[in-house]
């Protein structure tokens, strides 16, 4: 039953390493520090992590409650609002999602003008749909798992965030984290 958390963690901990671009390109130089994370983070994160949840939503698993058309439509609804959110979000920053570059220019416009990290919130929310869709123990050990990943990528990032982008430091005072602010503050 807990074979998925073998290719979830593994993929997790790819993933956070991926938020290393500054150490990386430090280290390795500036192309070669750009392709480590990006080989982290789209070749042995993203892909490996999703194999873990697959497994989970596979795996033979008690439910925790019972599924009703309400609890359905709630879980379609996050998971949908979820892959919009993320969707915008890669628009707005295209290949700095996939590999991000120490050369990378602060995005302030669309969705990174209300919150700093909306792949994040997007991300949270398909973890929240997808447990009330499929509601067995394995799936939501692996959503929890999630949750705790995206809070530790977070942080990871925004370190790194701001030992690479100069202005990110006042972004942080004027966006919030997860959650939009309707009125942007005033710069």
């Amino acid at each position: 039953m807990f074979l998925f958390l073998l290719p979830l963690l593994l993929g997790f901990t790819f993933n956070a390493a991926s938020a290393l671009t500054t150490a990386f390109s430090r280290h390795w130089g500036e192309k070669k520090g750009s392709l480590a994370t990006g080989v982290l983070r789209n070749v042995l994160g993203i892909p490996v992590w999703a194999i873990g949840f697959l497994m989970a939503v596979r795996a033979p698993s008690p439910r925790l409650f019972t599924k009703t058309d309400a609890i359905q439509a709630a879980g379609l609804i996050l998971v949908g609002a979820g892959a919009l959110i993320i969707l915008l979000a890669l628009s707005s920053i295209r290949s700095r999602a996939a590999v991000p570059s120490i050369r990378d220019h602060l995005v302030r416009t669309g969705l990174y003008g209300r919150m700093r990290h909306p792949i994040h919130s997007g991300t949270l929310l398909e973890f929240a749909g997808l447990v009330l869709l499929r509601p067995t123990r394995a799936v939501a050990i692996a959503c929890a798992l999630g949750f705790v990943w995206v809070l530790v990528q977070t942080g990871l990032e925004e370190y790194d965030l701001g030992q690479r982008l100069p202005d990110y430091r006042d972004y942080i005072d004027q966006v919030p984290r997860f959650l939009p602010r309707l009125h942007p503050k005033k710069r």
